[in-house]
């Protein structure tokens, strides 16, 4: 069962053309024409100019759709993938959602006020480092005695915090680290705020961090269920809890219609909303001919091009002309060695060898071992690129900065003023074969299929 197969629309959306027996309506082709005509597109196409572009893409799909590729599991799989994406949120209400974060708050609530709610201190950290010994906790104890013993005589809390804490951030605010809640610090200064009443303050409590000397500010209940709306709904949307709803409203479904699948309610929807949202349809249509565009067009030119080197080749011989350079390029290496009769041993290593087998032969030949014989740059290179090649080929005054432990500088290659092979210019021959393959291919599929256009239609896109 195929959705894109088996959405209608009224007769307000006549049929603009039909590709190998299979209608298409206006607002499809306004779907994608209108998309991929929008504001910021460079190149802007006529209603006119899209019919051409837009049969060849319908083409390559009915070419898939012969091949079965809509058969393939991989296919299913990515395009049910991209479906349920759009129709999960359906089984969904905004109802569902707000049920579930009062659920959420409910239990916060009762969990936070149980252990004593909300909780307002403020302290004075001396810090001790974990791996310290113990006469570097000795010392940081006499410290936060003191303090306390300050306080305690009169000293007032926040100047204190601002002048001794080790809690920089709490320190510039007198010590006040702002409204927790259990669970929210570690247990033993957790413990401590906890015991205390409002106005009260604890004497030098020790835990991971060092001593803390605590003072409670203020207490009050959970905060009420609207103050927290917003954060408990980014709470369920990132922590995937929206989907697990979904998830079990789906399942629901399944059981009490007792014959379809998950997969099959999943797709029945799609068909559902698609005939009531034309859009919609066209969104999920897009998925589907997409993925099978892709695919076919992978099999016919993309792929089948950049693995066919023998037809590179041959196109790269029967077009030779067209490839040229704005200036002569240097198809070889700088390398750097430590011993100067490897200078010559380099070029010998290469020589005769295929420019795309020199990185192999010589990693063999020098570098097989731990001992880095040579250090080596291979490429095309055009003047700037590298700085030996621009000193020694282009013979430019450049410095050239010195290769640690390789002290002695060499190159070899050749210059070239012009391409020599396919593989001097390989992106631009593989785009140039890819297009020629392209044309190939749609010639062969405007004699294999049938197409239909409704010029009367097409004059009435976007004008009705």
């Amino acid at each position: 069962m195929c959705v894109v197969a088996m959405t209608t629309f009224a007769q307000s959306d006549p049929v603009i053309m039909t590709i190998n027996g299979v209608p298409v309506t206006r607002s499809e082709f306004e779907y994608s024409y209108n998309k991929n005509n929008s504001e910021g597109v460079i190149d802007k196409k006529t209603v006119e100019e899209y019919v051409d572009l837009f049969i060849n893409y319908k083409l390559k799909v009915a070419a898939a759709l012969d091949a079965k590729l809509d058969t393939l599991s991989s296919f299913k799989n990515e395009f049910a993938m991209y479906r349920d994406q759009q129709v999960r949120p359906s089984f969904i209400t905004d109802d569902d959602i707000m049920a579930q974060a009062h659920e959420i708050y409910d239990k916060t609530q009762h969990y936070v006020d149980s252990l004593g709610g909300l909780a307002k201190p403020t302290h004075i950290l001396v810090m001790v480092n974990p791996d310290a010994g113990n006469t570097a906790e000795s010392s940081a104890r006499q410290k936060a005695d003191s303090i306390y013993r300050a306080i305690v005589n009169g000293a007032d809390f926040a100047e204190m915090a601002r002048k001794y804490s080790d809690d920089k951030g709490s320190a510039t605010r007198g010590g006040e680290i702002g409204w927790i809640q259990p669970g929210q610090t570690v247990p033993e200064f957790e413990k401590a705020v906890y015991k205390l009443k409002v106005g009260e303050m604890s004497q030098p409590v020790k835990s991971a961090y060092g001593f803390h000397i605590v003072k409670l500010l203020d207490q009050k209940p959970f905060v009420p269920f609207d103050s927290c709306r917003e954060s408990l709904l980014t709470y369920i949307d990132r922590n995937g809890i929206r989907e697990h709803i979904i998830d079990q409203k789906i399942d629901e479904v399944v059981a009490k219609d007792g014959v379809l699948s998950r997969e099959q309610i999943l797709e029945q929807r799609a068909i559902d909303l698609s005939e009531k949202d034309s859009d919609l349809a066209n969104l999920i249509r897009e998925y589907h001919d997409g993925l099978l565009f892709y695919e076919i067009s992978n099999q016919n030119v993309w792929d089948k091009a950049a693995k066919d080197e023998e037809g590179l080749k041959n196109y790269f011989k029967a077009n030779k002309k067209k490839y040229t350079w704005d200036a002569p390029r240097y198809k070889g290496m700088a390398y750097h060695v430590k011993d100067k009769a490897d200078v010559k041993a380099v070029k010998k290593c290469v020589k005769g060898v295929p420019f795309d087998k020199w990185a192999e032969k010589l990693h063999a030949t020098f570098n097989a071992d731990s001992v880095i014989r040579i250090r080596v740059v291979k490429g095309l290179f055009k003047a700037g690129d590298n700085p030996l090649i621009d000193r020694e080929v282009f013979k430019k005054k450049v410095d050239v900065p010195p290769t640690k432990d390789y002290p002695i500088d060499a190159v070899y290659g050749k210059l070239l003023k012009a391409p020599k092979e396919y593989t001097d210019v390989r992106g631009q021959v593989l785009t140039d074969y890819q297009d020629q393959l392209e044309k190939q291919w749609v010639e062969e599929l405007r004699k294999r299929y049938v197409v239909k256009v409704n010029k009367d239609v097409v004059a009435t896109v976007n004008k009705h």
